[in-house]
C-alpha cells in the first residue's frame, strides 16, 4: 500500500514537472532561482537600513542625554565674531611726500570700494578684513617708494628704454624683411607678421621669447599673477605674505584690477593713434602728405573709410543752397573731394585686382625719368651717395673721391689764407706754418690720387700731372692749384660712358630719383580697370611754391604777374630724356591781359634760382627796387628758348663752395673780434683744419674700399644682436648723440647704406648738439630725468592715473570699441600728421623715400596689439630689473617665459644643428 502510494506521488510529481517544463520552457528553473535570490537579498538590505537608521537615532539621543555641551569649535568662533571689533590704526603716510600720498590714498580707497567692498558686504559687515587689505597694500607701497628713492633712474631713461625701443623696432624691421623674402607674390597677413616677429625675437634675444604672454589671454593673466606674487614677496612683511587669503586678494587686485586694464589700454593701436594725433595737435595737416598716404596705403579698410567719408561730405555740400562767392568755394571743395574719392577707388581697385606696381620698377621699365645733371648730383648729399655706390661698382670711385677731396681742400685753403691775411694785417705772422700745412695737404692729395704709387690712380693727361708736380715743388700752394685736373676729372665722369651716362640707365639712378622725391606714384587715367598708366615724375610741389612767391611781382606797380606749372611731361631730344614743365603765365596791367605757355627743364629752374639768389632779391619789395631781377624773371617766363647765365661748371662750383665760403668768412670775422688769447686758440684750431683734405680722402677710402664678406651671416652679425651691442665707443658717453644716432639707425635703416652717409649724419648731429648746448647738454638731460622723478611729477602721474580710471571719483565705464571706419580714418590722420611734421632738411640729408619709409615703418609697428604688448612688457621688465638690481629678475623672467612655443622650436633647431658637429668630434 505504501509502495503504491509513493509510486503514485512520484508519478504525479514527475508528471507535474514534465507538464511544467513543457508549459514554461526548460529555463524556468533558472528564472525561479533568480527571483528567490532577489527576494531574499532585498529583505536583508531593508533590514540593514532600518537597523542603521534606528541605531543613529538612538546614539544621537544618548549623546544629547549623557554628554555635556562643548564651547570650542564653531560656537566659539561665532562668539568671537559677535564681540566688538578692535580698532585698527592705519598710518596714511606712504612715500614721505604729502602731494603723492593724497592721490595714492584715493587710488587705494577707490580700488577697495569697486573691487572688494561691492561683494564683501553681501557676506559680512565686519570692517577688519578690509582694513587688513588696506594695510597690506600700504606696506607694499611704502617698501616700493623706499626702494625707488635709492635708484638712479638716469641710465634707465636714457639708455635702457632707448635700447629696448630700438631693439623692438629692429625685430619688427627684420620680420618685415622676412615676410617680403618669403614670397613677393603673396602678401603676408597680420598673423604671419606676428608669428615672424616672435621668431626673430627669439633669434635675437636667444634666451627669452614673449609670444605666449602677448598672444594668449590665459597665459598673460597667469604671468601677471606670478609677477605680482613675486613683488608681494619682496615688498610685504613675512607675516602678511604668509596669509594666503590676504595675499591672493591683493594679488588679484593688482593683476586683474590695475595692471591688466592698464596694459590693455597702452597696447590698443587706436589709443596710440589718438595719442599721437594729440601730441602733434599743433601741426596742420599737409594736403601733399595726405595724398601721399592715400596713394601709398595698402590697407583697403583705410581707403574705404576715407572714400566713404568723402562721399558723405560730398552729399552734404551738394545739399547746401548757396550763392555768390560761397558757390565758388563749395565747388572747389567738391572738386577736391571728388579727386580724393577717385584716388581711393583707383587704389582699392588695384589692391583687389592684385595689380600693385612698384614705382621704382615701373619707372625703370618705362624709362620716363627726370634728368638730374651731374653737377646737381655732386652737390646733393642724397644723390651723391647713390652715385658713389655706382662708381664703386664700376671701379671709378677714385675719380669721384679725388673730386670731393679737392673740394674739401679748396674750402680749407681759402679759409686758412683768409685767416692768415687777417692776422698779417694785425701784425701777427704765421706764414710759414700755414703754408706748410697747405703744402702737406696738397702733396697728400697728389700722392694718394695722382702719383705713380697711387692705387687706384686717377687717369688724366700726363702733362697736367707734371705741371701740378712742378707747381708743388717751386710755388706756394693756392686754393686753385687742382682746378685744371679737377675740371678734367669732372668732364671724364660726365662724358665717359662708364660713369654718368651709364648711371642714368642704372637702377640706382631710379632709386636716387625716388629719394629726391622726383619719382611719383603712377596715376591711372582713362579706363576704369586701371590698365592705362601714365607716369608723372615732377617735383611740382616745391616749384609751385617758388613760383607762387613770385606772383604779383614786377618792377612796375601797374603790372601783375602770376605763373604756375600747368602740366608736366618727358621729352626725348637727340637720345637724351629729361623732364619738361609747362608753365602757364598770366600778365595783367591797366589796359590789357596776356596769357601764354612756356616750357622749361629742371636745370633751367636751378639756374634761375641761382641767379636770383645771388642778388638776394626774392622778397617782392626788393624785386620792385631791382630792375635787373625783374629782367631775369621775364627772361625766364617768356615763351622763348632760355639762355643760361652761367656755365655748368660755374653753377656747380658756386652751389657747392659759396655756402662753405660764407661760413668760413663768418668764422674769420668772429676770430678778429675775439681777444688775443681766444683768437690765438681759435687760430690754432683752424690751423689744424689744414689736414682736413687728407683725412677726408682717407675716410672715404676706408669707407668704400672694403672687401665684401666671404661668409654668410651668423649669430654674431650685428643685425642679429641688440642695438646697444654695436654703439661706437666715442658715442656712448654723449647721451643725446647716442639716442639720436641709435634711433636714426633703426628708424631709417642707415646701417644698410654706405658708411659715408652715416658718418656725415653723425658729424652733423655732433655739430648740432655742440652748437645748441655745448658740453652742458648731458647735465641738462640728467636734470630733466631728476625733474621727471621729482615728487611733483610723480604726484601728477598718479593723479592722471586716478582721473583716467576713476573720473570724478566714479569707476570709468568700459570704453566702447569705436567703429571700424573711425579707427581707420584715425590711422590715416595719424600717418598724415607724422609725415607732415618731418622737416625738409631731414629729407635732404637721408632722402625723401627713406624718410617716408622710416616714418611709416614706425607707425605700422604700433598697429599690432600683440607687438605693443610685447613692448610694454619689455619696458616693465626693464623697470623691475632697475628697481631690484640685487635680485635675479632676468633669470626669473626667462623662467616665466620658458613655456614659449617659439623658444622650444629654437632650442630644437639648435640641437639639430649642433648634433652633426658633436658627432664629428
Amino acid at each position: 500500500m505504501l509502495t503504491e502510494t509513493s509510486l503514485s506521488i512520484w508519478g504525479w510529481g514527475s508528471l507535474g514537472i514534465v507538464l511544467f517544463l513543457i508549459t514554461f520552457g526548460p529555463f524556468v528553473i533558472f528564472y525561479l532561482t533568480f527571483y528567490i535570490l532577489c527576494f531574499v537579498g532585498g529583505g536583508l538590505v531593508v533590514t540593514l537600513l532600518f537597523g542603521k537608521t534606528n541605531s543613529e537615532k538612538y546614539l544621537e539621543q544618548c549623546e544629547h542625554s549623557f554628554l555635556p555641551p562643548t564651547s570650542t569649535g564653531v560656537p566659539k568662533c561665532l562668539e568671537e565674531m559677535k564681540r566688538e571689533a578692535r580698532t585698527i590704526k592705519i598710518d596714511r603716510r606712504l612715500t614721505g611726500a604729502n602731494i603723492i600720498d593724497e592721490p595714492l590714498q584715493q587710488v587705494i580707497q577707490f580700488s577697495l570700494r569697486d573691487y572688494v567692498q561691492y561683494w564683501y558686504y553681501t557676506l559680512s559687515d565686519d570692517e577688519s578684513f578690509l582694513l587688513e587689505i588696506r594695510q597690506t597694500l600700504q606696506n607694499a607701497l611704502i617698501q616700493f617708494a623706499t626702494r625707488s628713492k635709492e635708484i638712479d633712474w638716469q641710465p634707465y631713461f636714457t639708455t635702457r628704454i632707448v635700447d629696448d625701443f630700438g631693439t623692438h623696432l629692429r625685430v619688427f624691421r627684420k620680420a618685415q624683411q622676412k615676410i617680403t623674402e618669403k614670397d613677393d607674390q603673396v602678401k603676408g597677413t597680420a598673423e604671419d607678421l606676428v608669428d615672424t616677429f616672435f621668431e626673430v625675437e627669439v633669434e635675437m634675444e636667444k634666451e627669452v621669447c614673449r609670444d605666449l604672454v602677448c598672444t594668449s589671454p590665459k597665459d598673460e593673466e597667469g604671468f601677471l599673477r606670478d609677477l605680482c606674487e613675486v613683488l608681494l614677496y619682496l615688498l610685504l612683511p613675512p607675516g602678511d605674505f604668509q596669509n594666503k587669503i590676504m595675499r591672493y586678494f591683493v594679488r588679484e587686485i593688482l593683476a586683474r584690477g590695475i595692471l591688466l586694464p592698464l596694459i590693455n589700454q597702452l597696447s590698443d593701436p587706436d589709443y596710440i593713434n589718438q595719442y599721437v594725433i594729440w601730441m602733434i595737435r599743433d601741426s596742420n595737416c599737409n594736403y601733399e602728405a595726405f595724398m601721399n598716404i592715400i596713394k601709398l596705403s595698402d590697407n583697403i579698410g583705410e581707403l574705404e573709410a576715407v572714400r566713404d567719408k568723402a562721399a558723405e561730405e560730398l552729399q552734404y555740400l551738394r545739399s547746401l543752397d548757396t550763392a555768390g562767392d560761397d558757390i565758388n568755394t563749395i565747388k572747389n571743395q567738391i572738386n577736391s573731394l571728388l579727386f580724393v574719392k577717385k584716388v581711393c577707388d583707383s587704389r582699392i581697385q588695384r589692391l583687389q585686382s592684385g595689380k600693385e606696381i612698384n614705382t621704382v620698377k615701373l619707372a625703370a621699365n618705362f624709362g620716363k625719368l627726370c634728368t638730374v645733371p651731374l653737377d646737381s648730383i655732386l652737390v646733393d648729399n642724397v644723390a651723391l651717395q647713390f652715385f658713389m655706390d655706382y662708381m664703386q661698382q664700376t671701379g671709378g670711385q677714385a675719380h669721384l673721391f679725388f673730386w670731393m677731396t679737392v673740394e674739401g681742400y679748396r674750402v680749407t685753403a681759402q679759409q686758412q689764407l683768409e685767416v692768415l691775411l687777417s692776422r698779417q694785417r694785425d701784425g701777427k705772422h704765421q706764414t710759414n706754418q700755414t703754408k706748410g700745412l697747405l703744402r702737406a695737404a696738397a702733396v697728400g692729395i697728389y700722392e694718394q690720387y695722382l702719383s705713380e704709387k697711387a692705387s687706384p690712380r686717377v687717369t688724366v693727361d700726363d702733362y697736367l700731372v707734371a705741371k701740378l708736380a712742378d707747381t708743388l715743388n717751386h710755388e706756394d700752394p693756392t686754393p686753385e692749384i687742382f682746378d685744371d685736373i679737377q675740371r678734367k676729372v669732372y668732364e671724364l665722369m660726365l662724358r665717359d660712358e662708364r660713369f654718368y651716362p651709364s648711371f642714368r640707365q642704372n637702377a640706382l639712378y631710379v632709386r636716387m630719383l625716388a629719394e629726391l622725391d622726383m619719382l611719383k606714384d603712377p596715376s591711372f587715367r582713362g579706363s576704369d580697370d586701371g590698365d592705362g598708366e601714365s607716369f608723372n615724375g615732377s617735383p611740382t610741389g616745391s616749384i609751385n611754391l617758388s613760383l607762387d612767391d613770385l606772383s604779383n611781382v614786377s618792377s612796375d606797380d601797374s603790372v601783375q604777374l602770376h605763373a604756375y606749372i600747368s602740366d608736366t611731361g618727358v621729352c626725348n631730344d637727340h637720345g637724351k630724356t629729361y623732364a619738361l614743365y609747362a608753365i602757364t603765365v598770366h600778365r595783367r596791367n591797366l589796359n590789357s591781359e596776356e596769357m601764354w605757355k612756356t616750357y622749361r627743364r629742371y636745370s633751367d629752374f636751378h639756374d634761375f634760382h641761382m641767379r636770383i639768389t645771388e642778388q638776394l632779391l626774392l622778397a617782392p619789395e626788393m624785386m620792385k627796387a631791382s630792375p635787373a631781377l625783374a629782367h631775369y624773371v621775364y627772361d625766364f617766363l617768356e615763351n622763348k628758348a632760355y639762355s643760361k647765365g652761367k656755365g655748368d661748371f660755374a653753377r656747380k662750383m658756386d652751389t657747392f663752395v659759396n655756402p662753405l665760403r660764407n661760413s668760413m668768412r663768418n668764422v674769420s670775422n668772429a676770430v678778429k673780434s675775439l681777444p688775443d688769447s681766444l683768437a690765438e686758440g681759435m687760430t690754432k684750431m683752424s690751423d689744424n683744419m689744414g689736414k682736413m683734405s687728407e683725412r677726408l680722402g682717407q675716410d672715404i677710402k676706408q669707407s668704400f674700399f672694403k672687401v665684401p664678406p666671404l661668409i654668410p651671416k651668423t649669430d654674431s652679425d650685428p643685425e642679429h644682436r641688440r642695438v646697444s651691442a654695436q654703439l661706437d665707443d666715442n658715442v656712448d658717453d654723449n647721451i643725446p648723440l647716442r639716442v639720436m644716432l641709435l634711433l636714426m639707425d633703426e628708424v631709417f635703416d642707415l646701417k644698410e647704406r654706405n658708411q659715408w652717409l652715416r658718418r656725415n649724419i653723425k658729424n652733423l648731429l655732433q655739430q648740432l648738439i655742440r652748437a645748441t648746448y655745448g658740453d652742458t647738454i648731458n647735465r641738462k638731460i640728467v636734470d630733466h630725468v631728476d625733474w621727471m622723478t621729482s615728487p611733483e611729477q610723480v604726484a601728477d602721474s598718479v593723479k592722471r592715473f586716478r582721473d583716467a580710471f576713476w573720473p570724478n571719483g566714479i569707476l570709468a565705464e568700459t570704453v566702447p570699441c569705436r567703429d571700424k571706419s573711425i579707427r581707420m580714418r584715425t590711422r590715416v590722420a595719424g600717418k598724415t600728421k607724422l609725415l607732415a611734421i618731418m622737416p625738409d632738411e631731414l629729407k635732404h640729408i637721408i632722402g625723401a623715400e627713406t624718410t617716408r619709409k622710416g616714418i611709416l615703418r614706425v607707425f605700422e609697428m604700433f598697429q599690432h596689439n600683440q607687438l605693443n604688448r610685447r613692448m610694454v612688457y619689455v619696458f616693465l621688465e626693464g623697470f623691475l630689473e632697475t628697481l631690484f638690481p640685487q635680485y635675479k629678475f632676468r633669470e626669473l623672467f626667462n623662467k616665466l617665459h620658458s613655456r614659449s612655443k617659439q623658444m622650444q622650436k629654437y632650442k630644437q633647431k639648435l640641437q639639430t644643428t649642433q648634433a652633426p658637429s658633436l658627432q664629428k668630434r
